[in-house]
């Protein structure tokens, strides 16, 4: 049986949202940097502990606020299906203090207007550009903490460039949306490769 979990990316410009996605999808990275000016929408099977799941991620461009109804999501061709996910992935860049500033913003509008009933919906927050380490604005344990108690979110760094965490960032989307047979998969998943063609991702 395969179930599809749609899933949003969102974060401020030059974040590594889209890198992000792509080192997932494609194992590939571009150090050149080409701003997210219209909603991607990308359509992978996902094979996870020998079942398949089916996965609709949408990466957005920054946006100015969440949509707080249906007719504002609709009516803004950037923020189509936002409302509606399974769950979202709010990226951040560790070296800049603005676009953290940016996701609690964002974060705190979901709470506040997503659609009835979707209350549980997970966040997962993502501190991505691990590799420049040496530049991070705000300590790791201040930001885990403050996400992961106060906020009661998942939390994960990594680096789109090196292709690190990235397996583990969607393995733990997967377990929060509910997948009942991902729950108990060890962390240290194994990737056992990718055919590009049919945009399949092995976990």
């Amino acid at each position: 049986m395969v179930t599809t979990f749609k899933v949003a990316v969102l974060g401020a410009q030059g974040v590594g949202k889209s890198a992000i996605v792509r080192q997932f999808l494609y194992n590939e990275f571009s150090e050149a940097c080409a701003p997210t000016k219209t909603r991607r929408v990308y359509l992978p099977a996902v094979v996870m502990n020998g079942h398949v799941h089916d996965l609709q991620i949408m990466d957005f461009p920054p946006i100015t606020s969440f949509p707080v109804n249906t007719l504002q999501e609709w009516a803004d061709a950037c923020c189509r299906g936002l409302r509606s996910v399974h769950a979202y992935i709010l990226v951040y860049d560790i070296c800049c203090f603005d676009s953290f500033e940016y996701i609690k913003t964002i974060r705190q509008q979901i709470l506040e207007t997503r659609v009835i009933g979707t209350t549980e919906t997970p966040i997962i927050i993502v501190g991505n550009k691990r590799d420049l380490q040496r530049g991070r604005v705000i300590p790791r344990w201040n930001v885990s903490n403050l996400v992961k108690k106060t906020w009661k979110c998942g939390y994960i760094e990594c680096s789109a460039k090196y292709n690190w965490h990235i397996l583990l960032l969607f393995s733990e989307l997967l377990k929060s949306v509910g997948c009942a047979r991902c729950k108990h998969v060890h962390t240290a998943i194994r990737f056992q490769g990718a055919l590009r063609r049919n945009r399949c991702t092995i976990m």
